[in-house]
């Protein structure tokens, strides 16, 4: 007679991957924490360039963790990757060239311009 196989094994010629519930549980602790740490830091009496750069380099670094974990860019070809940040680029550098285009600046009056139509 033969020994009971074991029901735990995995077949042969297949790996068994570990289960990521347990790291994407984590993750997602860590960026709420991130995001309790940007709440406070709004609020505390520092220079306004130090919250800007703190928010800015938390906010970047929670993004990554979600593009790379949850969007699972990590495990993906290398290839679909690029992708991702050719359109990220993209998108950032239509974001920057609109907020200059529709900015503080051009957002003033054109006092001056209407005296001289006056003539």
């Amino acid at each position: 007679m033969s020994a009971p196989a074991d029901t735990h094994a995995p077949a042969a010629g297949h790996h068994q991957e570990p289960s990521k519930f347990h790291y994407f549980v984590a993750l997602a602790m860590v960026l709420a924490v991130i995001t309790g740490i940007e709440v406070v830091l709004v609020y505390l009496p520092l220079a306004k360039w130090v919250v800007v750069w703190s928010l800015c380099i938390l906010s970047a670094f929670k993004f990554l963790c979600v593009i790379f974990i949850f969007m699972h860019l990590k495990w993906d070809k290398l290839f679909c990757t690029i992708l991702f940040f050719i359109g990220l680029v993209l998108a950032s550098g239509t974001m920057w060239a609109l907020l200059h285009l529709f900015g503080a600046e051009a957002s003033k009056p054109l006092s001056s311009l209407v005296g001289m139509l006056a003539f």
